[in-house]
């Protein structure tokens, strides 16, 4: 291994904690440490993001349904249909859509770029709310939402959007699942994984076809990332529910501004 591979591997502990501390953030940092540390060219680097993330989360899906925060019948009822959602939008939305946008004063905007500030306020709308105080002083104590109709259509509206940017993951999952169906936030977070393994893994089997894949590396990378999300959840048992819910809203709000910033200026 070279020297940036080595580096990158390294850093791929951050990756773990990220999924097991908050439940999400996996394909935010997997890319970029992909492409500009390792050197991997940035669609092989999605690929490989999605089995590093997929494998992860796995692990962590699995811890979690030890300790009895994933709840199945939420995961079954938003999942499938998100999981439907990002496969047709992926195939058959997103090859529709023009290169460049018009706005109504002829102004020409690049797609992605368009797609990633409607990422990032959504992102921003979700931390903002995270952060802020709950009305309810016991949030936990909420009857939590498992009808189906209500969850799937949640479901397709969070995958649409998780399509159309190609990431999004538990940034987007965690909230719905937090304030829509009220779960408690290390239960949401076990939830996510789990519906994050399956979308991640599945998509990665799509790219198996397509891409020649580097197993030393991917490997390396995710054994490192899967020690790091035994570090993210041992951290995780440790901060109360309403700190896990704020520590992951500012973590998402920073990476929003990010995002905003890169594409405007």
């Amino acid at each position: 291994m070279e020297i940036f591979e080595i580096l990158g591997v390294i850093l791929a502990l951050l990756i773990g904690v990220s999924l097991g501390l908050i439940g999400s953030g996996g394909s935010i940092l997997t890319v970029p440490i992909l492409v500009y540390v390792v050197g991997i060219d940035p669609i092989l680097a999605t690929a490989y993001s999605l089995f590093i993330v997929g494998a992860t989360s796995l692990v962590g899906s699995a811890r979690n349904i030890i300790d009895g925060n994933v709840h199945f019948k939420i995961a079954l009822a938003f999942g499938i249909p998100s999981l439907i959602a990002v496969f047709l939008t992926r195939a058959e939305l997103v090859p529709l859509l023009p290169d460049y946008i018009v706005l109504s004063n002829k102004t020409e905007i690049p797609k992605s770029k368009l797609i990633m500030v409607l990422f990032s306020i959504v992102m921003f709308a979700a931390s903002s709310r995270m952060i802020r105080k709950p009305r309810h002083k016991n949030i936990a104590k909420q009857e939590i939402l498992t009808s189906f109709i209500p969850l799937a259509s949640q479901g397709l509206l969070i995958g649409t959007i998780s399509g159309l940017v190609g990431a999004g993951g538990g940034f987007l999952i965690i909230p719905t699942l937090v304030f829509f169906a009220n779960l408690p936030m290390k239960k949401a977070i076990g939830t996510s994984l789990t519906i994050i393994a399956c979308q991640s893994l599945i998509g990665f089997t799509g790219d198996l076809v397509h891409q020649e894949i580097d197993w030393k590396i991917l490997l390396s990378f995710t054994s490192v990332s899967i020690v790091g999300i035994f570090i993210g959840m041992k951290l995780s048992k440790r901060i109360m529910d309403g700190n896990l819910r704020k520590i992951f809203g500012w973590f998402i709000l920073s990476i929003s501004i990010y995002i905003i910033i890169k594409e405007t200026f």
